[in-house]
Order: structure tokens, then C-alpha cells, then sequence
């Protein structure tokens, strides 16, 4: 039997937007300006937003002007992103570990925890290497993780949530390096049941990573404001990588 692939049922879902509804757009937009400024991004770059979802980051960075192409293993979320496009900003349905575009992008994002879901570690290394491949010489590739000490330490292990009329159960437990959350529901009387699965890689995870695919990692940050990482306090781990 085929092995069951988390990302691409519960991605595809409507129940995942509506589970995630809530998402701080304004903090998102914040962080997109931060990163404009930090980069000095402008219409010469060439953005590609790697696992976009609905393109909330792509759409605003185009706003601010930028040449943007989004992807994602979603389908649904890139045909509601699709609606979207323009001469600038483009959406595909698209796979991380398989190549995308060679020596083309100036810039790529990979956001809000969208990697580290396989089950093959080596897929991981296989994504930093596609992006190497895809970037431009002197290139930035920059990854925003969660800090994995604060996921360990701040874990609470069931709650409940109501979000358009349906209860949410989410339960999270650390096995095997990943920490896992099974969320159960109903709804229009039927029972559904996923599962997410992240690795918990460290900053030295994703430096060997990056090492091993041709990056030099210029900066490291703990919060979407660009404060200086601590391992104990930060809240993210966003890791800036340079061809």
C-alpha cells in the first residue's frame, strides 16, 4: 500500500484554512516589509514564494512592487492564488523537491515552517539543493522555522478549539525528532482525522544543510522584527543563506 502523504490531504483541505483562519496577516505584512527593507528589495529582484499556500505573502510583496512567483503542492491553494496573478506575479502547482527553474531567481522565501514535513530526511537536503540550483549567483535564500526549544517548552498537549461552528481537537506529541499534531473533528456528520509531522531541526540542522547544498549562512534571527537569535527566548529561527 502507497504511503500516505500528510501534506497532501490536509494542505488540500478546505478544513485547513478554515482550522488556520486566524493567521495574523497584519504580523505577516510587518515581517514582508521588514524583509523588503533588510534585503533592499526592489523590481529588479525576482521572488520566488516556495511552498505560497494562497499567496498572502506573495500578493503583498508583488504590492510592494516585486516580481513574484509562488508555488505550492496544494492545488486548490494555487487556483484561489491564480485568481490573483499579473503580468509580475505567477502561481504553479509545484513539488519542493523537484526542480523548478535554474539560475533564475534573485530571491527565495520559504515561510512560516514549510519544510522539514517528509518522511525522508534527505529530501530536505534535496530542497536546499533545488533552491541553490534555481538562485542566481549571490543569491539569498532565506528560511523562517520555528525555534524548536521553544516548541519543546512551551508544547501544550490537547487543546480545543470552535472555529465556524465546528470543534477542533488538536493533540501534539514529540516522537522520532518530529512533533506531531493529530487533529480530529466532525463535521456535516462525518468524522476527519490528520496529521502533521515536522522535524525538529535545530540551527546547526539547517547549516549542514546548507553547507551541503552550496550556502553560506550570513545571518540569523529569532523573531519576525529581525532580533538577534537566542536559542532559549526566540520565538522563530529564520536563517538567511547566500549562494
Amino acid at each position: 500500500m502507497p504511503e500516505k502523504i500528510w501534506f497532501k490531504d490536509w494542505f488540500n483541505s478546505p478544513y485547513y484554512y478554515v482550522l488556520y483562519k486566524n493567521r495574523d496577516d497584519k504580523e505577516a505584512s510587518a515581517f514582508m516589509d521588514t524583509l523588503i527593507n533588510h534585503l533592499k528589495l526592489n523590481s529588479k529582484n525576482t521572488i520566488w514564494d516556495l511552498a505560497c499556500g494562497k499567496g498572502r505573502h506573495s500578493l503583498y510583496l508583488n504590492s510592494k512592487g516585486l516580481n513574484v512567483i509562488g508555488t505550492d503542492l496544494s492545488r486548490n491553494s494555487i487556483n484561489e492564488a491564480k485568481k490573483s496573478e499579473n503580468d509580475t506575479l505567477e502561481f504553479f502547482i509545484h513539488d519542493m523537491r523537484t526542480p523548478f527553474r535554474i539560475n533564475y531567481f534573485t530571491h527565495v522565501l520559504n515561510l512560516f515552517t514549510s519544510i522539514g514535513y517528509f518522511e525522508n530526511e534527505r529530501d530536505n537536503l534535496k530542497v536546499f539543493k533545488i533552491v541553490f540550483n534555481a538562485l542566481k549567483p549571490g543569491g539569498i535564500f532565506v528560511v523562517d522555522f520555528f525555534n524548536v526549544i521553544d516548541i519543546e517548552e512551551c508544547m501544550v498537549a490537547e487543546n480545543k478549539t470552535n472555529i465556524e461552528g465546528i470543534d477542533f481537537r488538536i493533540c501534539k506529541s514529540i516522537a522520532e525528532k518530529k512533533v506531531i499534531k493529530r487533529i480530529e473533528f466532525s463535521d456535516k456528520g462525518k468524522d476527519y482525522y490528520f496529521e502533521e509531522k515536522v522535524s525538529l531541526f535545530t540551527k546547526t540542522d539547517f547549516e549542514k544543510m546548507g553547507a551541503s547544498a552550496g550556502f553560506k549562512l550570513s545571518e540569523t534571527f529569532g523573531d519576525y522584527q529581525l532580533n538577534p537569535f537566542d536559542e532559549k527566548n526566540s520565538d522563530r529561527l529564520i536563517l538567511i543563506f547566500k549562494k
